[in-house]
């Protein structure tokens, strides 16, 4: 794609961006931004990439690892494009209700949770099997409760809001 058409593109699906975040997103993105755009110079690079992963201790990034990143905006990486991007990958997401109702058809009693066990074969056995890793990495960033039970509420409200709700 020419870079001409590239940031007709960007500006054509930047026009409503701002709208499809409310504000307080839209300030956790620009912190986030932020933080990677590591030489401060408004655009995020394979080398603000780079020293970001190294900040946050992952040192050995290979180079074609960072290019598909960088290569996954359609240009220069501005914060528009950033939350643009963004607004992308969030637009597939399915909203909490339906996830929640996905693990609903696992807890027919309704109690909010599933023994890890039975979720575990469930989504190693049928239709996408998951594998292994994809099992131990659910578990590693939602684990069971001490009697083995996943919290599938929870785990839906991060899916969708990227951060824990509060327990009150």
């Amino acid at each position: 794609m020419s870079p001409k058409k590239a940031k007709k593109k960007a500006e054509g699906a930047s026009s409503n961006v701002f709208s499809m975040f409310e504000q307080s997103q839209i300030q956790e993105f620009k912190e986030a931004f932020t933080i990677m755009d590591q030489n401060r110079d408004g655009f995020i690079t394979k080398e603000d990439l780079r020293d970001t992963f190294a900040a946050l201790g992952r040192l050995n990034v290979k180079n074609e690892e960072l290019e598909d990143m960088v290569n996954e905006a359609p240009g220069a990486i501005n914060f528009t494009v950033f939350l643009t991007m963004f607004g992308e990958k969030l637009k597939g997401s399915d909203p909490e209700e339906t996830i929640v109702n996905a693990f609903k058809i696992f807890d027919p009693d309704a109690i909010g949770h599933i023994n890890s066990d039975y979720i575990k074969t469930m989504l190693m056995t049928k239709a996408d099997r998951f594998s292994e890793q994809e099992i131990q990495q659910m578990f590693e960033a939602f684990p069971p409760d001490v009697s083995g039970n996943l919290d599938y509420k929870n785990l839906c409200y991060v899916i969708t809001h990227g951060e824990e709700k509060d327990q009150d």
